[in-house]
């Protein structure tokens, strides 16, 4: 719930439960209202991944923690609106569409429930409790196993009906790597994801001789010239797409998480390629404060403080 001025009131004093379901584990945490995390429990996500036995294991994890909460919010990988959840990955999380997530969820623990995307709840932590305080206009990139994004805009944070809120990493981007339809003069186009995430790297990486994503980074850090051209354009691509939002939306800062985004050689990359924009369409690039904390503080805060839980119960 919101004031005339835009800023967000606490709806709750009593810890808020938060819950991360992610492809490889599940967390369930109790985070105190001004972010803080005050205890953590952590489960594997069974396999194969079907709504009903991952919902299982997520209450069984939580329900330790329930009692002492006054709203339980999610952050979930897959498209998010309204509470319900659709796979974006079918082969990870098979059978998943359509589920009403947080209405299974805040029935099951007797807690109002609110369900965010993953990257969305890491967004709106961030913007709250970590990177993103200060301004209105923000935006949070996780580059990592794909390229993930939220977007708060006005100190809100920006949800569509279908979903489909901040998928940064599925705009379109010359395409060398990954799969692309051929666009007359253009070229081939696909998606962002497919040519700057980690998985992309690891890919690149093991064309030129490296083990691995982590060690294609590690050698471009070194100074190695073949790993710096490849991470190089991938740190341009994201640039590009983050002009591309100040542009568009006005976003003045973008901070960076994930695994591939955390790293400062990474980030330098996209730095020096967004200094060849116009000033005006060069946001603050920093990275993000909170770590793998990102998504459950960001989820207990948005159930507690946006009245979102009640809505979805």
């Amino acid at each position: 719930m919101s004031d005339q001025s835009g800023s967000v009131r606490s709806l709750t004093v009593s810890p808020l439960l938060a819950l991360d379901i992610g492809g490889t584990g599940l967390r369930a945490a109790l985070v105190a209202a001004d972010g803080r995390v005050l205890e953590r429990l952590e489960a594997r996500t069974p396999r194969p991944a079907t709504p009903d036995a991952v919902l299982g294991a997520v209450i069984e994890l939580a329900v330790p923690l329930a009692g002492q909460a006054g709203a339980v919010g999610v952050a979930c990988a897959g498209a998010v609106a309204g509470g319900r959840v659709t796979a974006t990955a079918a082969h990870t999380f098979p059978g998943w569409t359509d589920v009403p997530l947080a209405e299974r969820l805040g029935v099951a623990l007797g807690l109002p429930c609110a369900a965010l995307n993953d990257a969305r709840a890491a967004a709106w932590g961030e913007a709250r409790a970590g990177a993103g305080r200060g301004v209105s206009e923000f935006m949070f990139v996780t580059v990592s196993t794909g390229v993930g994004a939220g977007l708060v805009l006005g100190g809100q944070l920006h949800l569509a009906g279908n979903g489909l809120d901040a998928e940064l990493g599925f705009v379109s981007v010359p395409a060398a790597w990954g799969p692309g339809a051929q666009v007359p003069e253009l070229g081939r186009l696909g998606p962002l994801e497919f040519e700057s995430s980690g998985t992309a790297l690891g890919a690149q990486a093991a064309a030129l001789g490296f083990a691995d994503a982590r060690a294609l980074c590690d050698a471009a850090d070194a100074g190695d010239a073949r790993a710096l051209e490849v991470t190089g354009r991938a740190a341009a691509l994201l640039a590009w797409k983050c002009a591309d939002v100040a542009a568009l939306l006005g976003v003045t800062r973008v901070a960076f998480g994930g695994s591939v985004g955390l790293r400062a050689g990474f980030l330098g990359q996209v730095r020096a390629a967004l200094a060849a924009f116009p000033e005006r369409y060069r946001p603050e690039l920093v990275h993000a404060a909170l770590g793998a904390d990102a998504g459950l503080i960001g989820a207990a805060l948005w159930a507690g403080a946006s009245g979102e839980g009640a809505a979805q119960r």
